[in-house]
């Protein structure tokens, strides 16, 4: 018997009144697979990947994580966000708490830890993205690439089953690209399931399994790799690539 993909998406849409964001998307994501999700701006990505741990509704088709459908009334959202971890393009700190009290919030209120077990996790957690010596320190404080590398400690901190990206390295100044992508590198290596959305077609290239190029809302091609980086199926993958590649 082949294990049931971790993360299906049944003929999603969505639309925001006339606005077709979504169309007939479809696909799959098995667990410990990196799924890279490209496309030019405004083509749906980050609206799909959404729409995943239940941020945005979606008006139909069917979504299933670990066999829970998202969008049924019944679905405990809270929940599911603990075992579907999201890193943000803008972070999403609390500006007002230190590094080491935004991963341990999250852990006390989602899971109920007691608060000496969260900042032991913590603390491990921010030694891992190589930040043990800013614990006390305050978003202010820390560089983009610091504060993404914060906000990925703790969405680790809830120990999810899966990580979504979307464009965690799009609000970075390029020196600091490198040390998010390292620490997402490093990720995969473990087996982490991971569903990102990114322009750092480098990452991609080297760490996904599968790319999945979308346009004007719709799922345009899936495909290994390897294969669409030498040869994408569509006329669209092949413009797109060759206007971010030229960069």
């Amino acid at each position: 018997m082949t294990e049931e993909p971790m993360i299906i998406l049944d003929k999603v849409s969505k639309s925001y009144g006339p606005t077709v964001v979504l169309r007939d998307c479809t696909i799959s994501i098995k667990r410990g697979e990196v799924v890279v999700i490209c496309g030019p701006s405004g083509s749906g990505k980050s609206t799909l990947i959404k729409c995943i741990n239940g941020l945005e509704p979606y008006q139909s088709g069917s979504i299933r994580v670990e066999g829970v459908e998202v969008g049924a009334r019944t679905t405990n959202l809270p929940a599911l966000r603990t075992r579907i971890g999201m890193v943000f393009q803008h972070f999403e700190l609390y500006p007002h708490m230190s590094a080491l009290d935004n991963i341990i919030l999250a852990q006390v209120h989602a899971l109920k830890r007691e608060r000496d077990e969260a900042e032991t996790r913590a603390r491990k957690l921010l030694d891992r993205v190589g930040l043990s010596q800013r614990a006390d320190a305050r978003p202010a404080n820390l560089s983009g690439g610091q504060q993404q590398r914060v906000a990925i400690a703790r969405a680790l901190a809830l120990d999810p089953k899966a990580m979504l990206f979307d464009e965690p390295t799009s609000a970075l100044d390029p020196e600091m690209i490198s040390e998010v992508l390292d620490v997402m590198v490093e990720l995969a290596g473990e087996g982490m399931t991971m569903l990102v959305v990114t322009h750092e077609m480098g990452f991609a290239r080297s760490v996904a399994d599968r790319i999945v190029f979308m346009d004007r809302g719709e799922i345009v091609e899936e495909t290994p790799t390897d294969q669409f980086f030498s040869a994408p199926k569509s006329q669209r993958a092949q413009e797109f690539l060759s206007k971010v590649l030229a960069h």
